[in-house]
């Protein structure tokens, strides 16, 4: 998953919780319900998790931990038993926000070798996401994050866009709306490591993940084992303007993308050189703002087509350039006249543009707008923009514009959690993360006192433990997760 999907500035207070959340001693005895994963012929996940030797279950938590014996909700999982010297029980998150994890002990036991087999791998599905109560605005398309195009007609388009999708939720799902937040689902994460009998739990998490994480480890620091966070988010920052500093770094990661395509002019007819690339983008985005893109049956316009770009910048390696130089190539085609896309395009278009992304945006609307109240004066947003056009030219009308949170029908019903805690953590980024910028790394090994960073240096890539194929990474952190023993100095790795 590791979307990171988030674009405002934050800005209004949100209302303190002063109702206790102690958890009565009957919600410690629930039980989980285990089964076979596989729901019927079409579920390949469930199947695949089967044949691998896991089970899956369910277990019932409050809707409202300020309530819990009230309303309940099902959190799905599954669980891929060690085989080995159990070590203990690992939960896993892949970030989004609301990005479902049911799949990932399927990724994970392959990636962490010889640890793999001494933990048993809990894969949850966050509540409201996936398998777990899921939650459904009906949005017609993804349209977050949303760039706010180029002028302010486009601007108060994509205002108009972040407000229909906050009006949707509204109609949809506003009985969970107030219940989705992350400090809500850390407590879920405690009634799991309950219900499964440990007295404490690991835990890896990317992207969103990471401050998942670090907030479980704030709320419940006795409780934590073995922690990685790769691709770390500033816990003092993080909420739905948790993209608004990363502007700087896609542009050089758009520039660094540039410089490739160049040297490939001969394949992509981009450019031969880095600016001329550039100059094929900025031209590809006046023609979308003047009268838009034909490709296939969409019209894309200048609130689409950063999104395209952005989309294939979280990942440096040669296949997801070739990606966005083919992209970048069909966009180019359709400045002269309409073009037809090519399956990879059509298929990113057909998620974009269309609700077959609504479950997941709306799961990540809903716990981005739960955890951090932001402005609702779009004049902030605007004056914004506009102070970083010429430094941020392709990105800053998308990580700077509204989202629907500058809407949302409810407030926070909890501060922002305030992370400062001994509980120690293994780090994990890239020195040029396009979604998550590097500096958050050092913020939030200071939030976690004790923590150790791992960084890959010039590297443009968005969560690497078990993705990027670089030994010294995977290497580091299998031999954390098999000792306990963070590094006793920072580890640097080369990029691959």
């Amino acid at each position: 998953m590791k979307l990171l999907i988030a674009p405002i500035v934050a800005g209004l207070l949100a209302v303190p919780l002063t109702v206790p959340l102690a958890v009565p001693a009957a919600a410690e005895e629930a039980k989980i319900r285990w089964h076979q994963c596989q729901r019927d012929a079409e579920d390949t996940e469930g199947a695949e998790l089967d044949q691998a030797g896991a089970e899956c279950g369910e277990l019932d938590v409050p809707l409202d931990y300020r309530r819990p014996d009230g309303r309940k909700i099902t959190l799905s999982m599954s669980r891929l038993p060690a085989t080995g010297d159990r070590i203990g029980t690992m939960l896993l998150n892949d970030g989004g926000p609301g990005g479902p994890g049911l799949g990932m002990p399927l990724r994970l036991r392959p990636a962490m070798r010889e640890a793999g087999t001494r933990y048993d791998l809990i894969g949850l599905d966050p509540r409201f996401v996936g398998r777990s109560t899921p939650l459904d605005c009906k949005v017609p398309q993804a349209g977050w994050p949303w760039s706010a195009g180029s002028d302010r007609a486009s601007f108060d388009r994509a205002a108009r866009l972040q407000a229909s999708m906050a009006a949707r939720c509204t109609e949809n799902a506003a009985e969970y709306l107030p219940h989705a937040s992350t400090r809500e689902t850390a407590r879920d994460l405690d009634r799991v490591r309950s219900a499964l009998g440990e007295r404490k739990i690991s835990y890896l998490g990317y992207s969103y993940g990471t401050y998942l994480g670090a907030v479980y480890a704030e709320m419940f620091p006795a409780r934590v084992d073995r922690m990685v966070l790769d691709g770390p988010l500033d816990p003092a920052t993080y909420g739905a303007g948790m993209l608004r500093n990363a502007g700087p770094v896609n542009e050089a990661a758009l520039r660094a993308w540039a410089t490739w395509a160049g040297a490939r002019h001969s394949s992509y007819g981009l450019g031969r050189t880095a600016d001329e690339v550039l100059r094929t983008v900025r031209s590809i985005q006046r023609v979308a703002a003047e009268r838009g893109l034909r490709v296939g049956e969409h019209t894309l316009d200048d609130g689409v087509v950063p999104v395209l770009l952005f989309a294939s910048l979280g990942d440096d390696r040669d296949p997801a350039r070739a990606h966005l130089a083919g992209t970048v190539r069909t966009l180019l085609a359709a400045t002269r006249g309409p073009v037809e896309a090519g399956e990879e395009l059509a298929g990113l278009l057909a998620l974009l543009l269309t609700p077959a992304l609504s479950q997941m945006v709306s799961g990540q609307l809903a716990i981005a707008c739960a955890d951090r109240a932001v402005s609702r004066d779009l004049r902030t947003y605007w004056r914004d923009i506009q102070r970083h056009r010429q430094d941020e030219p392709v990105f800053g009308s998308l990580t700077r514009a509204p989202s629907p949170c500058a809407f949302w029908p409810t407030a926070p019903k909890e501060q922002p959690t305030r992370v400062d805690t001994k509980v120690p953590a293994l780090i994990v980024a890239a020195d040029g993360d396009p979604r998550t910028p590097y500096a958050n790394a050092a913020q939030l090994q200071r939030a976690l006192r004790g923590s150790s960073v791992l960084t890959v240096t010039d590297a443009r890539k968005h969560g690497l433990f078990g993705e990027y194929g670089n030994d010294c990474v995977d290497s580091s952190v299998v031999a954390y997760l098999a000792s306990g023993d963070l590094p006793a100095r920072p580890v640097v790795c080369a990029r691959s």
